[in-house]
């Protein structure tokens, strides 16, 4: 498996978590619920984005670099966690649920640009077996991280 495909199933996965958040946050009772959404959402996301920084980026940073957007998508990644972060210093319900659907939307939109733009170079700049082994590489993480 590729790593650009292995990527993709978990952006698919995630696009169901949000759908579900989107629905059911404002209908959340407590701060603690939404709280332990934005955690949950959080671990998860943050597994996901090491994963793409450390296999994934690295190996097109020349490419962002020429297009000028280098440190946007670390950048990105850093503002959805400090986003997701915030709700956990929430001290009321309405802004909490606020800042969970502000995350997710913005979660979409990172993820959207991902599909568009860095899984497309990836497929045309690196080559079928680093693509591949990048996809091992993840695999091989994900077993880890399970096993633990």
């Amino acid at each position: 498996m590729k790593i650009t495909e292995a990527l993709l199933a978990e952006h698919l996965v995630f696009h169901s978590m949000f759908d579900q958040i989107e629905a059911k946050a404002l209908e959340l009772k407590t701060l603690a619920e939404v709280k332990a959404i934005a955690a949950l959402m959080e671990t998860v996301l943050k597994a996901h984005s090491e994963v793409e920084d450390d296999l994934f980026l690295g190996p097109l940073e020349h490419c962002f670099e020429q297009i000028g957007q280098r440190d946007s998508f670390l950048e990105e990644h850093r503002e959805v966690n400090d986003g997701l972060h915030a709700i956990q210093t929430a001290t009321r319900i309405r802004p909490a649920q606020r800042l969970l659907l502000e995350a997710v939307a913005h979660c979409r939109k990172h993820f959207d640009r991902e599909e568009r733009l860095v899984f497309p170079l990836a497929e045309q700049v690196l080559k079928e077996a680093t693509l591949t082994e990048l996809g091992q590489n993840w695999l091989d993480q994900r077993n880890r991280a399970v096993a633990q």
